[in-house]
């Protein structure tokens, strides 16, 4: 049983390795993943390498090619339009019922991290910082937390995977066009709202968010495979 338990340890750790590495785009979209090098890079087996790589590509991360082993997997405009639509409405979906069923607590913890993304705003243009490594991680947590209370855990594990993706894009643009957004005071507004309980107008805010993204990044020169 301790066996089986620290396989999967090993195997769950290099799974999470490897979502974080393609995220960051440590792997470019196309790029062949060879499991004896990464073996060495995340201090894995083959056999962990191996299943974590399955795993991915059930996760649309990672593409299996028949016979040719492993690669990233590639992005694409419509892919980045479709996943946007299904993001909104999962992740309002979520939202509002956040909102209907926030605590006291759930309102300080979503105030307290409006707050430090807001300290790092400068951050987000320094990709590769420390810093900017803290406002990802703040980000992350930020719209986690906005849907906390969700009550459908269905919802709440689309939204993740969704999450997932879109943040993929988001990270393989590098720093982000600051001239054309104010990131922070869109934050802003999403909690703002939330904690106000105006459900209609944070679904709003947010719709309005993740389109703003997704506009750029449609604008940017990522390496789309229809472009």
């Amino acid at each position: 049983m301790d066996q089986l338990a620290s396989h999967k340890s090993r195997t769950e750790r290099t799974c999470d390795m490897l979502r974080d590495a393609i995220i960051r785009a440590t792997y470019r979209p196309g790029e062949k993943l060879r499991i004896d090098q990464l073996g060495k890079v995340l201090d894995a087996s083959s056999g962990a390498v191996r299943e974590a790589l399955s795993r991915l590509t059930a996760e649309g991360l990672v593409l299996a090619q028949p016979q040719r082993g492993f690669i990233v997997a590639p992005i694409s405009r419509k892919e980045l339009v479709d996943l946007t639509e299904v993001r909104i409405d999962i992740e309002c979906r979520c939202l509002r019922d956040s909102i209907r069923h926030g605590d006291l607590d759930w309102e300080g913890r979503v105030l307290s991290l409006q707050h430090r993304l807001r300290a790092l705003e400068e951050a987000i243009s320094g990709e590769g910082s420390d810093r900017a490594a803290r406002w990802h991680a703040l980000h992350l947590q930020f719209h986690d937390e906005l849907a906390a209370h969700c009550g459908n855990a269905w919802w709440k594990r689309l939204r993740q995977q969704l999450y997932m993706q879109s943040e993929r894009y988001r990270r393989l643009s590098g720093p982000f066009d600051e001239t054309r957004r104010d990131i922070a005071g869109e934050h802003d507004a999403i909690a703002n709202a939330a904690l106000a309980r105006d459900a209609d107008s944070a679904v709003e805010h947010m719709r309005l968010h993740l389109q703003r993204t997704t506009e750029i990044l449609l604008d940017s020169t990522l390496p789309f495979s229809d472009a």
